[in-house]
């Protein structure tokens, strides 16, 4: 954002500061200079003048002799310039001043040009006449010059004052790095609002007078907003009688020395407003507004609409459209319509200010592929309380300026007003967060020239809706900092409480889980999160499956990475499948990774992020090998009660005698098993293959870190071990349950040491052997005890067709 140094001054009248104190100052309280220009750089000794004759050249017949009234003498001059005449007042340079370049209007030397008396073809001359382009400016901040030629000065104008304050080049512009937040520094009152509170000057804002006849606009024109979250507020107000003519000097200058080029008067107050107040405006021809009326709403899905550059752009239903009753007349916020535009023959005119969603607009442009100067203010989200005074501004100059008669009334669609905030007044903490003993009424002080009032009651910040970056403590601490002087808060060293750092226990039981997965052989993997839907037929997963449920990414890089995974053995295996196929042996890999459960689709709340603990490996092992690492696993985090296995846990992706389901006090916590043999060849694994998952938020309830004392037994221990003829069917499982249920208080263990199967047993019978150990706590155990319990135990292995191996 640029801003003349002249425009700010209107309002900070007091102001008076060179351009490098002002870059210093304004820098250093957060308004960001990115550096300056100053107009009347290398302009010296340049006073207007009068031409009181001109005569011809006897030696040359493209130059003229002129003499010249510049106020305290009458110099002589020769130029060649055919675009004067006699009583014309111009721009003179002096015998030993400077211009900042040449005619041509090329790159200005640094240095600029000195003019000296000397000789043109043998007559002398004492100075120099200015085109515009030799003062070090254009046709576009001065749109009366003339393309080739001495610039003409108004008739009025004093001979022999400065030229350059004439013309109103003794100014600076400067061009600020504004961040995001401050939307209301995109604007000349914002800006000067920040110098006067960083100069501690008066901040003198314009006054809006108001404006209208006696008519009353809505005898003329209707409006209605079908979307008010996409346009919180529409303001409009209607001007007749349009007399379009060029913008008087004052605020062609100031629109120039911002980067705008003065069209016309009409044009040239919204541009002017949208600079002053930020707040972009547009018009309408009335009299092309079908029915005479304004309807706010979304664009049809197809839909194509011709802008005012004359270029065709495609709509979606996303794109907020302004239109009449019949069409299409403006894209919301970025640009109008051809079928609309201001012409010269306009004779009624609408003026519209309003709010629209920022984000909305942001992606609006990008999808017509078309940004402007107004879609790059609503973008960063503007105070609707803003667009009332803005408008009100605009219909002010159309009158000072006599461009037309103002009809009396506004329409304004405001649903929903948006109120101030208010946030604590805490000096203590702010002086704690900052480092500074800074007084509460000099923090008060500050507040007060940001606009920002105190309600000494409820002991209050109020917050104008025009300062929507402040939010807390630490924003208005932030005030306090900038205006205090970041320069002057004293060097400390930061302070604080000494605490003991350590993981939460979900971290802690993770770690664990990577303990036992290391100390077994594994190494630990990294798989990315989302994939392709085709990993579902691979690990042939039904159709029905709620797995196939999907989080799926709207911008992903490709099909193969195109949906959030629901399951984590994709990564596994295509891990395993990699390194079975560059020959590594014995592989054996874990991941700690999260699965993405959507709760409801199409989505309205975050999926279900699960932490799974997967383990795979191909080569020595088998199924009881990953058992194995499992159990060691809940015994390392407090699971000490025996997980019970489920076999027919359904996996159509395991073998299907070969998984089961994990369960743990009646909860399933996950599953084991060998990967199907058609699973493995779809990843190209030529060996058997076993995984196991974990689901960790369903296992973390059960884990304990907690860690019981038991003393040294006093009393010995009792052994008895018993074979047993047992059906193939039962698993041992089945008699390790039977052990704990009828082992009453004197089971110490239990240990399964034996299983055979061979011709000295029967067909579908097994040998299964067992050590068990009973102890007492408060005495020595008597033999009858021990019978008593082992009683209880054989009868219930009876009741599954177990016998005692003979």
């Amino acid at each position: 954002m640029n801003t003349p140094l002249s425009w700010i001054k209107a309002y900070v009248p007091d102001l008076d500061v060179t351009a490098q104190e002002y870059t210093d100052a304004m820098t250093l309280t957060g308004s960001k200079v990115e550096g300056y220009v100053c107009l009347d750089k290398n302009l010296e000794k340049i006073v207007v003048g009068q031409i009181l004759s001109i005569e011809r050249h006897p030696d040359a017949d493209k130059l003229i002799i002129c003499q010249v009234n510049v106020g305290a003498e009458t110099v002589q001059i020769v130029t060649g310039a055919s675009n004067v005449k006699t009583g014309d007042k111009i721009p003179v340079v002096l015998d030993g001043g400077k211009v900042a370049g040449g005619h041509d209007g090329g790159a200005l030397p640094e240095e600029g040009i000195q003019i000296k008396k000397g000789k043109l073809r043998g007559i002398e001359s004492c100075g120099m006449m200015c085109s515009i382009e030799e003062l070090g400016s254009s046709n576009e901040m001065y749109p009366d010059a003339p393309e080739s030629g001495i610039y003409i000065l108004p008739e009025n104008t004093e001979i022999g004052a400065d030229a350059i304050e004439v013309l109103g080049l003794r100014d600076s512009v400067f061009e600020y790095e504004i961040t995001s937040n401050r939307v209301d520094c995109y604007s000349v009152i914002g800006i000067a609002r920040e110098a006067a509170a960083t100069f501690r000057k008066p901040f003198v804002p314009p006054v809006v007078t108001a404006t209208g006849n006696s008519e009353d606009i809505h005898d003329y024109l209707k409006i209605s907003v079908e979307d008010s979250r996409l346009c919180p507020r529409y303001c409009a107000r209607m001007v007749k009688n349009i007399k379009l003519a060029p913008s008087p000097a004052w605020l062609q200058r100031r629109l120039a020395a911002c980067g705008i080029r003065p069209i016309n008067n009409i044009v040239d107050i919204t541009n002017y407003v949208m600079e002053e107040y930020g707040q972009p405006m547009h018009a309408f021809d009335y009299d092309l507004l079908a029915n005479h009326e304004i309807v706010v709403k979304c664009a049809g899905e197809g839909d194509t609409f011709q802008t005012l550059d004359e270029q065709e752009r495609k709509l979606d239903s996303t794109v907020l459209m302004i239109n009449d009753g019949e069409k299409a007349v403006g894209i919301a916020g970025i640009m109008g319509g051809e079928n609309s535009k201001i012409t010269d023959e306009v004779k009624t005119m609408v003026f519209e200010s309003a709010c629209f969603d920022g984000t909305n607009i942001r992606l609006s442009s990008k999808k017509v592929g078309l940004r402007t100067d107004a879609s790059g203010k609503f973008e960063k989200g503007l105070d609707p309380n803003n667009a009332e005074e803005a408008i009100n501004r605009a219909c002010q100059l159309i009158e000072e300026l006599g461009a037309g008669e103002v009809v009396g009334g506004m329409i304004d669609i405001y649903p929903e007003k948006r109120e101030g905030k208010r946030l604590p007044f805490e000096p203590e903490k702010m002086n704690r967060l900052l480092g500074t003993e800074i007084e509460a009424e000099t923090m008060l002080g500050y507040f007060k020239k940001l606009d920002l009032e105190y309600d000494e009651t409820a002991n209050e910040i109020l917050i104008p809706t025009f300062r929507q970056d402040l939010d807390c403590m630490a924003d208005l601490a932030e005030e306090v900092a900038r205006f205090f002087g970041y320069d002057k808060i004293p060097v400390s060293l930061p302070t604080g409480e000494a605490t003991t750092g350590k993981l939460s226990y979900k971290l802690r039981v993770e770690e664990v889980a990577r303990e036992v997965a290391e100390f077994s052989g594994f190494s630990q993997g990294m798989t990315y999160s989302f994939e392709s839907p085709r990993v579902f037929d691979r690990l042939l997963i039904p159709e029905n499956s709620p797995l196939r449920v999907t989080v799926n990414i709207l911008n992903p890089l490709g099909e193969d990475f195109s949906v959030m995974r629901t399951s984590p053995l994709h990564g596994m295996l295509n891990s395993l499948s990699t390194n079975y196929n560059r020959r590594n042996k014995n592989v054996r890999l874990y991941e700690l990774a999260n699965i993405y459960l959507p709760k409801a689709l199409p989505l309205t709340e975050l999926p279900d992020e699960r932490m799974q603990f997967t383990l795979g490996f191909y080569g020595d092992g088998d199924f009881f090998d990953m058992k194995g690492v499992i159990e060691e696993f809940f015994d390392k985090t407090g699971m000490h009660k025996r997980p019970h296995y489920v076999p027919k846990s359904g996996k159509t992706f395991l073998h299907p005698g070969r998984q089961a389901d994990i369960i743990y006090d009646g909860v399933t916590i996950g599953y084991l098993g060998e990967v199907h043999p058609e699973v493995a060849d779809n990843y190209k694994i030529g060996d058997r293959a076993y995984v196991a998952v974990i689901d960790m938020p369903s296992m973390i309830p059960f884990t304990s870190f907690d860690r019981k004392y038991t003393g040294i037994a006093k009393y010995p221990a009792v052994t008895r071990d018993i074979s047993m003829v047992v059906p193939k069917e039962i698993l041992v499982g089945q008699i390790e349950e039977i052990i704990e249920q009828r082992g009453g208080k004197i089971l110490e263990s239990y240990e399964l040491f034996d299983i055979y199967e061979g011709t000295q047993i029967l067909a579908g019978y097994k040998s299964v052997a067992y050590s068990i150990t009973f102890r007492a706590g408060d005495h020595t155990l008597e033999e009858q005890e021990v019978l008593a319990v082992m009683k209880k135990i054989l009868n219930g292995l009876q009741g599954l067709g177990i016998e005692l191996r003979a």
